[in-house]
């Protein structure tokens, strides 16, 4: 489900590619049968090749996945985590339009 400027993570990876990224990430808690996730995944397609370089934009599904959904306190999908330098730094739960969420990402950049 992930695309060229989304990638996929899971429990085992996360450590490296999110907190251990030198760039700022985004991080999608989703699963297969949650409408909502479908509905935010182009979004975040999109919002990762206008970023592409500046930011990080990763799907981790719970499902296949819920060590790291776990520790978070993810309890309601979509959620996403936004991380900087190995700490969040904010959460959205819910879907959000392009719009705000992009604004939500330029705060978090310090854009």
């Amino acid at each position: 489900m992930a695309s060229e400027n989304l990638k996929e993570m899971t429990d085992d990876t996360f450590q490296a590619e999110a907190l251990e990224s030198k760039l700022p990430v985004v991080v999608d808690f989703w699963a297969p049968w949650c409408g909502p996730c479908k509905m935010l995944t182009p979004i975040l397609e999109e919002l990762a090749e206008e970023y592409d370089g500046n930011v990080v934009f990763a799907k981790i599904n719970i499902d296949d996945n819920p060590h790291v959904a776990s520790k978070y306190g993810i309890n309601s999908i979509p959620s996403l985590l936004f991380i900087k330098n190995g700490s969040v730094e904010d959460q959205q739960v819910g879907l959000l339009a392009k719009g705000p969420l992009k604004a939500k990402i330029d705060k978090f950049i310090g854009a």
